[in-house]
């Protein structure tokens, strides 16, 4: 009888952690969609002109582009730990189900926030923009993630820092009882 109600309360258990742990999933993946107008916003602007015939790059050495890699990199990291704070606030003792939640959600909103991101940004059919605005007239580039490593800012940054608050100030084990051995003679 008691090894039944132990198996009882052990799926309990194991279903209100995988519970906490869907929870933070799609709290941290509707998230992404912060990171999606961040971008938008915050990133710079890659500078078009059109001659009527082709569309260039008005600046050829300009660093916007990457200035925009940059800036989805920054909001990544940032926001990975923001969520990774929260999610430790709010459970602090932890949890399997709870990391992998935070990590798969975080990825999940690194590629909300990128594909938001380019829906906000500037359109992104560049020719029927450039006919529009005109012959010399200077219009900004679609909005691209040109490194798409930085999509996976938000999941390290999200597991270190969950890691590292879980290794200072998380619940500990109990130390084992010392005994003393005592030479024999």
């Amino acid at each position: 009888m008691a090894r039944e109600q132990d198996r009882r309360q052990a799926r309990e258990e194991a279903r209100a952690e995988l519970r906490q742990g869907a929870v933070v999933l799609v709290a941290v993946t509707v998230a992404g969609v912060l990171l999606g107008l961040l971008w938008a916003w915050l990133a710079p602007r890659v500078p078009l002109i059109s001659d009527g015939k082709a569309v260039y790059l008005k600046n050829t050495e300009g660093e916007q582009a990457i200035g925009a890699d940059g800036w989805f990199g920054l909001l990544g990291l940032c926001l990975g730990a923001l969520s990774a704070a929260l999610v430790f606030l709010f459970r602090r003792a932890g949890g399997i189900a709870i990391v992998v939640g935070l990590a798969v959600g975080s990825l999940l909103a690194s590629l909300v926030g990128w594909r938001l991101g380019i829906r906000f940004g500037p359109t992104g059919d560049v020719v029927a923009h450039a006919r529009a605005v005109g012959k010399g007239v200077v219009f900004d580039a679609p909005l691209r993630l040109g490194a798409k490593g930085m999509l996976l800012a938000w999941p390290l940054a999200a597991m270190a820092a969950h890691l590292g608050l879980t290794a200072l100030f998380g619940p500990r084990d109990p130390e084992p009882a010392v005994v003393p051995h005592w030479p024999e003679a």
